[in-house]
């Protein structure tokens, strides 16, 4: 098992690592690579694997309600204790509902379990996304509108894919072939970018940020048992459900943060401290997920 483990691992810390050595010695435009991925790669991604027939989405529906209960519900678990903490609830709430499900979750999950789990790791990543850019930018602006979604390149992808698949429309397997292969360029992209975000790390308010790489793995695995208990999901699913609960805070967060100014240094605290306590939380529940499997 822990051969099984490394090897589920190592790949992960291995490209990040590239970014990170990548980084230290050049000045890679990573915002730009970054722009690239989420408005033309991921979203490729997004809709090749949607409007992929042999996929049925409507399976998934059930994966979909449990991601949404465990990303709304940290938020409503952690509020009272951010508010006993005298946290910010705007700066610290949203790293600990918003995940790194992109970054981290897709390439996690596919190396984990397989290409089979692309699919549940698709759907998990797209309801994060399309709450982030709704309830969370409410959060840190209720004037936000919620039209703005349509704007965003995952979200159009997701909703074009999501029809296609429903419709019974058949693409053309070159097509589907072309747009998966560009779209399979964004899971070692992102964890190259996320290696170089990590040069970036802010010590300066460490405490707040060790806080929240314990309560934001914590609370989604709290959450995540009921969901698993309460839903009939299959055997994947479960796995990958498991290792959504768990992952760190996203490293949009900070973005997001530095936009509506809100304490974008705090926010990086708790962003970059959570992924680095990913290399002790992840191991653990990839080794409790492959027990329960085995």
């Amino acid at each position: 098992m822990l051969a099984q483990i490394a090897a589920t691992l190592l790949p992960v810390f291995l490209i990040a690592g590239s970014g990170a050595a990548y980084g230290r010695f050049r000045t890679p435009d990573i915002q730009g690579l970054n722009t690239l991925n989420m408005e033309l790669f991921v979203p490729l991604l997004v809709f090749s694997v949607m409007a992929d027939r042999d996929v049925p989405l409507v399976d998934y529906a059930g994966l979909a309600l449990a991601a949404t209960v465990i990303v709304l519900g940290s938020g409503l678990l952690l509020w009272p204790v951010a508010r006993w903490l005298k946290q910010d609830v705007k700066t610290f709430l949203p790293p600990m509902m918003f995940n790194n499900s992109g970054n981290m979750g897709i390439p996690l999950i596919v190396l984990a379990f397989g290409e089979a789990a692309l699919p549940a790791a698709v759907v998990l990543f797209i309801v994060e996304m399309v709450l982030h850019f709704s309830v969370g930018l409410w959060m840190l602006s209720p004037g936000t509108p919620l039209w703005r979604l349509l704007r965003i390149p995952i979200v159009l992808a997701s909703l074009v894919g999501l029809a296609v698949n429903l419709s019974g429309l058949s693409l053309p397997s070159w097509l589907l072939e072309a747009m998966s292969m560009l779209g399979e360029i964004s899971i070692p992209l992102m964890l190259f970018a996320l290696g170089v975000r990590m040069l970036d790390i802010d010590f300066s308010d460490w405490r707040t940020g060790m806080l929240g790489a314990l309560l934001c793995p914590l609370s989604g695995v709290i959450l995540a048992l009921p969901m698993v208990l309460l839903f009939d999901l299959d055997s994947t699913s479960v796995a990958a459900l498991w290792v959504f609960a768990a992952l760190p805070p996203a490293v949009l967060n900070y973005l997001v943060a530095e936009q509506y100014r809100q304490e974008p240094h705090r926010v990086a605290s708790l962003v970059l401290i959570g992924n680095l306590g990913s290399l002790v939380v992840m191991p653990l529940v990839l080794w409790l997920v492959f027990s329960y499997q085995g």
